[in-house]
């Protein structure tokens, strides 16, 4: 049977991204800046947000929503120092705007000062979906290879921060930072780059200080607008 191709000349994902908008100026207008965590599976968000609730113990309102193919093991460890919602996909690689409102809904209708959504560990579907988040960080460990920026370019040209974890192991990896910062760079010249060890507690003071100096700026351009 011969192929036909139809040219639909729209954006499918066109409405996907306009709720998503619309989600974001609703967080932007309640003070609420959104983080989505996307990386390969082990590289350590739950460690880095961990550590990033100890550092601020009740100095911000903080709650999470994790994604998982199956299982709460991660919000588990979560749930002693912030309010955690599961958001379960039955096998899906990602996460989608309509689970996160879902979790969101279940959370304790309480102001936010940050909202975390820890995605599933993949570093290709989630590249492709808006969740509202006001921040897309991509977390790279030190025992995954410092090559995933150029074998990756869509996850990490769609983020604004790269998260190099698991620093405390690099004397014990082939892992070149200088290498997987430069492929980072190759692809988005404007990457921040953060060095973290969370079971140190080394880098995370800098990781929270830009995540709050990010929050600032978005309530001063929301005043401004």
């Amino acid at each position: 049977m011969p192929t036909r191709i139809v040219p639909i000349n729209q954006d499918i994902q066109a409405d996907k991204k306009a709720a998503a908008e619309t989600l974001r100026r609703r967080f932007t207008r309640q003070g609420t800046f959104v983080i989505n965590l996307v990386s390969s599976p082990g590289s350590g968000k739950t460690s880095l947000l961990e550590a990033t609730c100890r550092h601020w113990g009740d100095r911000f309102c903080v709650a999470v929503l994790v994604g998982d193919l199956a299982t709460d093991r991660d919000a588990e460890r979560l749930r002693p120092y912030v309010p955690v919602e599961q958001l379960t996909t039955g096998g899906a690689c990602h996460l989608e705007l309509s689970l996160v409102e879902s979790g969101l809904a279940k959370l304790p209708p309480t102001p936010l000062d940050f909202l975390f959504i820890e995605n599933i560990g993949n570093l290709v579907c989630p590249a492709s979906h808006d969740l509202a988040e006001h921040l897309r960080v991509v977390l790279l460990s030190t025992t995954e290879g410092d090559d995933k920026p150029g074998k990756y370019p869509k996850m990490f040209r769609t983020s604004d921060v790269m998260v190099i974890t698991k620093t405390d192991l690099l004397p014990h990896v082939p892992f070149r930072v200088d290498q997987a910062v430069s492929d980072a760079h190759q692809i988005r010249e404007d990457m921040n780059v953060i060095e973290v060890s969370s079971i140190r507690d080394e880098g995370i003071a800098g990781w929270c200080d830009l995540l709050k100096k990010r929050r600032e700026a978005m309530l001063f351009e929301a005043v401004q607008r």
